[in-house]
């Protein structure tokens, strides 16, 4: 069974990575890394941060693939939307919303795979009925508060993925897991700290810390949740795609079966 999975940062890769033997490949303008295992040929690839990266990493992999895979599963961390959700928590959305309308005036929402969601749950993953993809790194409780009485988590790829993955006919999910809660204010300006290829830079970290050095617990904090996340998904992934494999006959008739 062929497998896309996508990450928006190396660090949520990192854990999965660290779990299993990745090679790192070139597909096209796309880093990716490939490996084997469980009955699964994995193809990982990292978008960098924001919906544009996203779609056009996405188009790249499967275009440049012929849509091979048999799914694909966007993944990484997120923000937490709810109050009872906890850091860590690995969360699967029957559907994706778009803070920006696409251009092209088709619809805001996007649905996961039914058959991919419901296999996420029974490998444990806690399902939502929506995830936010934001056209902007959301950093206040106050935003997290209104995006919240609609969806479950916010980030910024899913929607663009899933919309580039069925445009291609590749059945696509929404996984996700938590680094930060709905009562947190992220503790700098996340959106000036990425490099031109939407990866975290230390530097730039660094520059955001000495302009505002009281936020330095807020993000010792912040990298050590985001560490716990990073790795609950790791553990989660490898048991999902092992179970998707071995259950890749079933696909089709639970997809048919379950209603998202």
């Amino acid at each position: 069974m062929r497998i896309l999975v996508t990450f928006a940062l190396e660090n949520e890769f990192a854990p999965w990575r660290s779990m299993r033997k990745f090679e790192s490949a070139r597909l096209g303008d796309a880093d990716v890394h490939l490996a084997e295992f469980g009955g699964a040929e994995l193809t990982v690839a990292l978008t960098g941060v924001g919906a544009r990266r996203a779609a056009a990493t996405a188009s790249e992999t499967i275009n440049r693939e012929n849509g091979s895979f048999d799914c694909c599963i966007s993944s990484g961390l997120a923000g937490g939307l709810r109050d009872n959700y906890r850091i860590g928590e690995v969360l699967a959305a029957r559907r994706v919303f778009s803070e920006a309308p696409p251009t092209d005036g088709s619809s805001q929402l996007v649905e996961s795979s039914g058959a991919l969601v419901s296999f996420a749950a029974d490998c444990g993953a806690t399902v939502a009925d929506q995830f936010c993809s934001a056209d902007h790194i959301v950093s206040s409780a106050d935003e997290k508060e209104l995006l919240g009485r609609d969806s479950g988590a916010v980030e910024m790829e899913s929607f663009e993925i899933l919309r580039e993955s069925q445009a291609a006919g590749v059945p696509a999910i929404a996984i996700r897991a938590l680094s930060d809660t709905s009562a947190e204010n992220l503790p700098i300006d996340m959106s000036r700290v990425f490099s031109e290829r939407g990866q975290v830079s230390i530097p730039r970290v660094i520059g955001q810390v000495a302009l505002n050095p009281q936020s330095l617990p807020g993000l010792i904090r912040l990298g050590k949740n985001s560490g716990i996340a990073a790795q609950s998904l790791a553990r989660f992934l490898d048991i999902y795609v092992a179970t998707l494999a071995s259950q890749a006959l079933r696909l089709e008739t639970k997809s048919s079966s379950v209603a998202v």
